[in-house]
């Protein structure tokens, strides 16, 4: 069967969203109750809303402390630092006793080390600081067995051999039980040489003593010690584990910290000469989602009746065969959306404020959740938002990778996974309220939809996920403290005329299932779109021949075709974008039936949809009254579906790189391919 798709205008419904139809490929997850087989889970209506404090990421008690003076920037970045497990509260209660409960996490960190990790915060080149940062990453997770369930009929680490082990090395022989959990830490958003860039096939385990296969095509060979270019802008970058095939387990346990780059204009410092507020009025918050135990134990679905499996293994019509999933599992599901939201490994926090201007770097860091944010004023001490106001407007001054071309006041903003936006909050005329940062976003897989055009089944029942903090203006205004901010002094983070177009690179999104019927998302190449009739596009999992090969110092469009009906965050490594605009595609589908083969790394064969007759439509409007504020530098871009998204790219180091949705359930299962520069 062949579906004919058509141009989608999209038209603007009451909450500026944009409707789009379901690929069959991907039901919506719905709400479920659920006991797992590790005991009953937490409540997340019976847990506290804004009791504790939210830790803030730049407070200078929580920067490394290496070579930090007095709260500021490192001019000579030196680091070691460790990977290990440790317990930690996270504001999680036992509802029938009020008693605190503790959690197992992975953090990073020094002599203390925590979820998230502690802040690095350098000076760039430009300013003055180092050439680099150097950070030596100790592996020291030597437990018999992962926090969390390991689906090893991944493509991952331990799974390697033949075509997929590129030095012929046959990674089976290894275990986590043996050898311990495998880990590399990427630097995202990080202009790093590509020994250095947390590449997913440079793993090792504890101590070394197993390299993932591309080591041993490095100069010098296996290290743990990484460096750091600080010849970028000021910005925000973060880090996290990139593990092949367990990103999105290393990630949830904890594995994840901002890292700032301060300049002589984004000092940090509170004479900068933008009037930019600073610390105490500089906020840094990961927002992230997670399931517990009744116990406070971190929780990940894998088996059958845990949350997501019915809708995607047994709703699916997956089989899995009990010698490789011994009582169904565990399994790697295609998302994963938490019903409890964490703010700094804190579950619903509050911070106290003055009736000023408050600067908050807001990092997605959830594992497939798009949020869709905005704040409101209900009355101080309310933890619903029955009584909520109108939304606030706000001002979007930045993205991943600077400052933006021009301040932009939105009361709703897009927010994908992987990307971090930097947004000024005015508090002055609130005082004596609680304003509530709000998501408007589903509990689903996004496709663009937010607000009043989402259905009953995108949403949990009882939903909590539509409050992610809280700001009581209760602290009174500190006149030694100036409050200069004006958004008429952000601007020149992205170019305006940038020239002739560069050559066209044209990628595909597509998504297929596995040998075993399991959905698997994938990325590839479109041909001959100028030719509608003769246009087709094909999909590669990852270990095939690399296909992304841009020349050292080229500049390229990228032409990114969503043939899913789902939003995927695509992210690339190495380099920083312009995002151009996006187009209404128009092409034909077989939907996966009989569909077209791709090889799997065990040598099975998944298959995908059979997409032709490509044709590319009218540009979407879609800019800051829809929720979408990109007019900055940035390293994720939301490719909605059945569009193409353009964006405009420049490759300045040569190595082996990666491109990916930042989707991490996605990424560790086929959608990411090697990016070759040179």
């Amino acid at each position: 069967m062949t579906t004919r798709r058509r141009f989608l205008q999209g038209s603007a419904l009451a909450s500026a969203a944009f409707l789009f139809p379901m690929h069959p490929f991907l039901r919506r997850a719905r709400a479920v109750a659920f006991d797992s087989g590790i005991g009953p889970l937490s409540d997340p209506a019976r847990q506290p809303k804004f009791l504790e404090l939210a830790p803030n990421a730049l407070d200078p008690g929580f920067l490394f402390k290496d070579l930090n003076q007095n709260g500021g920037p490192a001019h000579r970045p030196n680091f070691s630092l460790r990977l290990r497990e440790v317990t930690q509260e996270t504001g999680l209660i036992n509802p029938r006793n009020g008693r605190r409960l503790p959690t197992r996490i992975w953090g990073y960190g020094t002599d203390t080390v925590s979820w998230p990790g502690q802040t690095f915060q350098v000076m760039s080149a430009a300013a003055g600081g180092a050439d680099e940062t150097v950070v030596r990453w100790e592996n020291e997770l030597r437990g018999k067995k992962h926090l969390l369930p390991v689906d090893t009929s991944l493509h991952w680490c331990y799974s390697l051999h033949g075509e997929s082990s590129a030095n012929g090395v046959d990674y089976r022989q290894f275990s986590i039980s043996k050898d311990g959990v495998p880990i590399v830490t990427h630097l995202h958003g990080g202009h790093s040489d590509f020994q250095f860039d947390g590449n997913p096939e440079f793993f090792y385990s504890p101590d070394g003593r197993v390299k993932g296969p591309q080591w041993d095509f490095v100069p010098g060979g296996f290290t743990n010690t990484f460096r750091y270019d600080n010849h970028v802008p000021a910005g925000n970058l973060w880090y996290h584990d990139h593990a092949l095939g367990i990103t999105r387990l290393n990630v949830y346990a904890g594995l994840a910290g901002f890292y700032f780059v301060r300049d002589a204009l984004d000092t940090g410092a509170p004479d900068n000469p933008l009037g930019l507020p600073a610390f105490p009025y500089e906020l840094a918050y990961a927002i992230q989602d997670r399931m517990f135990t009744e116990k406070g134990e971190l929780f990940y679905p894998a088996f059958p009746g845990d949350p997501f499996y019915d809708d995607f293994i047994t709703g699916e019509g997956a089989v899995l065969p009990p010698e490789l999933f011994p009582d169904g599992g565990p399994t790697a599901l295609a998302e994963f959306f938490g019903d409890h939201m964490v703010v700094n490994g804190k579950i619903w926090p509050k911070e106290n404020v003055e009736p000023r201007h408050y600067r908050m770097r807001l990092l997605n860091g959830c594992d497939s959740r798009f949020m869709v944010i905005r704040f409101r004023a209900v009355p101080l001490g309310d933890t619903e938002l029955t009584n909520a106001g109108a939304p606030i407007p706000f001002y979007v001054i930045g993205s991943d990778q600077g400052l933006a071309a021009a301040a932009t006041q939105v009361d709703t903003l897009v927010f994908e996974g992987g990307s971090r936006y930097d947004v000024v909050f005015d508090f002055s005329g609130l005082q004596g309220y609680r304003i509530i940062m709000e998501n408007i976003g589903g509990d689903a897989p996004f496709g663009g939809d937010f607000g009043g055009a989402l259905s009953p089944e995108d949403l949990f029942d009882d939903r909590q996920t539509d409050r992610v903090m809280a700001f009581d203006v209760i602290r009174p205004f500190d006149n030694a403290v100036a409050d200069n901010f004006n958004p008429a002094n952000i601007g020149g983070g992205v170019p305006g005329d940038m020239g002739p177009e560069p050559p066209i690179r044209r990628v595909a999104l597509f998504e297929g299932t596995d040998s075993f019927g399991r959905l698997r998302p994938l990325l590839g190449t479109v041909h001959e779109t100028a030719n509608a009739a003769g246009s087709f596009a094909t999909p590669f999992a990852w270990f095939q021949p690399t296909t992304e090969t841009p020349g050292l110092d080229t500049e390229e469009i990228w032409e990114i075709y969503n043939f899913t009906g789902d939003a995927h965050p695509i992210h690339l490594h190495l380099v920083k974008f312009r995002i151009l605009d996006r187009h209404a595609i128009d092409f034909a589908s077989d939907e996966g039936d009989p569909g077209q083969p791709v090889a799997q790394h065990d040598g099975g064969e998944g298959k995908a949809p059979v997409i032709t007759g490509i044709s590319v439509g009218p540009v979407v409007d879609l800019g800051p009254a829809h929720g979408y504020v990109e007019n900055t530098p940035k390293d994720v871009v939301t490719t909605l579906p059945e569009q193409m998204t353009r964006i405009r790219v420049t490759f300045d180091k040569p190595g082996r790189y990666v491109w990916h949705c930042h989707i991490l359930s996605h990424e560790d299962n086929e959608m990411m391919r090697v990016l070759q520069v040179g």
